[in-house]
């Protein structure tokens, strides 16, 4: 690296020191206003890392970037005068760099420059949902269990992890919540990036994406478009109309998983019956299974869920089970 001389004079404005910090989530060149004019002003732009992915677009905009990599000392120095030296981080924002400033500063003895941290480009929200991208990119491609996984292979982690985000929910874990979404989310991404890999209708996470985005502007007209709605019925009303034209079905029961838990598909299949209007009588039969059905349908159209409902009361029924081992034990 290039080392940086100067002749101090103390009797000199002391000047300034800009530290600039980007994101890599956001495309090199893409800086703030207020960066292109400190560049454009400073009387240095240094960089230590002369492969900086913002370089070439700070040079073709017209901006001389030194690498160099300065100690504390000879930053400190390159200012005088009143000088204005922009420093371009990498990494972590130059964490050696900054602590270096923190301790010739607190010796008292130097007359320190104005310091300044100036961000010149912002993740939005969201952001660090590329790096999970990235970082599922390579997992796909260098991990030996990852590489070789299908569809079909992962379909059991699904269904296991969308259990235990509902489990969270009901335990009001927030710290729990925050894993198990993020481990939903893996799946989501997980399948995209296998997908891309199909030989002859491939899509990507992108594609996921989008659809979602699509579906949901459609199915909001009250949010996006010209309609209104003033409660949560209007609003159910809207997603069913918007819905039903969509998919075209030719039976109200189609898109119902059978393979969902037993009391989440009868309630699924008699809300459906009950919005589409039709007067349709349970099945009667002996057995637990019809007694099962009508207490869901019933549970349905009280507005309970009754997957939700059982759970409850089976954890109640587990801690009164774990309270007589402890009796038992005593």
């Amino acid at each position: 690296m290039n080392a940086i001389s100067s002749v101090p004079n103390p009797e000199a404005a002391v000047g300034r020191i800009v530290l600039l910090t980007t994101s890599h989530r956001v495309a090199p060149g893409l800086l703030s206003w207020p960066a292109w004019q400190i560049l454009h002003a400073a009387d240095r732009v240094l960089c230590a890392d002369g492969a900086h992915p913002q370089l070439p677009y700070l040079r073709e905009a017209g901006t001389a970037v030194e690498e160099a990599s300065p100690t504390a000392e000879e930053l400190v120095d390159a200012c005088a005068g009143g000088r204005t030296v922009v420093v371009v981080a990498t990494g972590e924002g130059e964490p050696a760099l900054t602590d270096g400033l923190a301790r010739l500063a607190g010796t008292g003895r130097v007359r320190m420059p104005e310091l300044e941290l100036l961000p010149a480009s912002y993740d939005l929200p969201g952001a660090r949902l590329l790096d999970l991208v990235q970082v599922m990119d390579r997992i796909r491609a260098e991990c030996p269990w990852s590489s070789r996984q299908t569809h079909k292979g992962l379909a059991k982690y699904g269904i296991e992890e969308a259990y235990e985000l509902v489990e969270a929910i009901e335990e009001g874990d927030r710290d729990e919540l925050r894993e198990e979404l993020g481990d939903v989310l893996l799946q989501v991404v997980f399948h995209a990036r296998i997908a891309e890999e199909h030989p002859e209708e491939p899509f990507s996470v992108d594609d996921v994406a989008g659809g979602i985005v699509a579906k949901l502007i459609h199915r909001h007209p009250h949010v996006f478009g010209e309609e209104t709605a003033a409660t949560p019925e209007d609003v159910k009303a809207h997603w069913l109309r918007t819905k039903a034209e969509e998919k075209r079905r030719s039976s109200v029961t189609e898109g119902v998983p059978l393979g969902q838990p037993g009391l989440a598909l009868a309630a699924k299949l008699a809300s459906r019956a009950r919005t589409a209007g039709l007067d349709v009588p349970l099945p009667t039969g002996e057995g637990v299974g019809y007694e099962l059905l009508a207490l869901a349908a019933r549970a349905e159209a009280s507005g309970v869920d009754p997957e939700a409902a059982l759970r409850a009361a089976a954890r109640v029924y587990r801690d009164a089970i774990r309270a007589a081992e402890g009796q038992e034990g005593t």
